[in-house]
């Protein structure tokens, strides 16, 4: 389905029904907005896993402008405030009404700015494995990937983050996407997932350009504006966003409404390596008070 906001058509999709019969009454359940990583990549990461939560939430999955199905707009909108501001136009449109977002990775980054701008719209927030400071601890990066993947993936891993324009070529993307991608996690993804993934990569090659907002955003001085419980969740072993950064995120959140949980022998997305306590954290935040 598409829905034009802010002059974009942007696409989302519906799993599970917002008010669902309960004895003599129809009970509304909390709606759940998902947002996915990247940029460049599409909602299709959630599916199945996230289905887990259909039985106490409405998921709404959507596809920012310029990634997935999603039509592009100008390249100059694709930036952190217009993806934030494009989740609370999307929300209002369709009728979403105290939303709980949730956010992984790049999407974290999106759901920061949209509760930063508009911190009086989500009723909860989500944040896994993410950073509110781009280009945050890039020595504990480094560490991580050659610990996990030895000197060769750790030589790469120093290009891509330490050293300038040294990880544009083609020969250095494809050892990257060959050896350290499988690192992010720390069991093995499902090769139907990524399969599945719509790829837009120029959506992230604008994000990541030289003087782009990867390396120049700072979410963090904006943080206590946040007004919603919050939930931060981040794997030990993350390579890509530290577990260092989400204690960032957590530090600067008031500290009545934050909840940090840490998980070890976890990488990047905690949920495809820890299921069933990631989801048992995120069930119980979601029925919470």
């Amino acid at each position: 389905m598409h829905v034009l906001v802010n002059g974009v058509r942007l696409f989302f999709d519906v799993e599970g029904a917002s008010l669902v019969a309960d004895g003599p009454a129809m009970r509304q359940k909390p709606t759940v907005l998902l947002l996915h990583g990247g940029p460049g990549f599409d909602h299709t990461s959630y599916k199945p896993a996230y289905s887990a939560l259909a039985d106490i939430a409405q998921l709404v999955y959507l596809d920012h402008r310029g990634n997935g199905r999603s039509e592009d707009g100008p390249r100059e909108s694709w930036t952190l405030a217009q993806w934030g501001d494009d989740v609370r136009a999307f929300c209002d449109i369709i009728g979403i009404v105290d939303p709980i977002v949730l956010g992984v990775s790049f999407g974290g980054f999106v759901a920061m700015s949209y509760a930063t701008r508009h911190p009086e719209h989500p009723a909860k927030l989500i944040l896994i494995s993410t950073e509110a400071k781009g280009s945050s601890y890039l020595e504990r990066r480094v560490a991580l990937f050659e610990k996990f993947g030895g000197p060769e993936v750790g030589a790469l891993a120093r290009r891509r983050f330490l050293e300038a324009g040294g990880h544009k070529d083609q020969a250095s993307v494809e050892a990257w996407k060959r050896l350290a991608l499988p690192l992010y996690t720390r069991k093995r993804r499902d090769p139907d997932m990524v399969a599945r993934t719509l790829l837009r990569p120029e959506v992230l090659q604008w994000f990541t350009r030289p003087g782009g907002e990867v390396t120049s955003f700072d979410l963090l001085p904006d943080l206590h504006r946040i007004a919603c419980p919050t939930l931060v969740m981040g794997g030990e072993d993350d390579p890509m966003t530290p577990i260092e950064s989400q204690a960032d995120i957590a530090a600067a959140l008031r500290s009545d409404i934050v909840r940090f949980e840490r998980f070890a022998d976890c990488g990047h997305g905690v949920v495809p390596d820890q299921p069933e306590r990631a989801f048992a954290v995120i069930r119980d935040f979601i029925a919470g008070s």
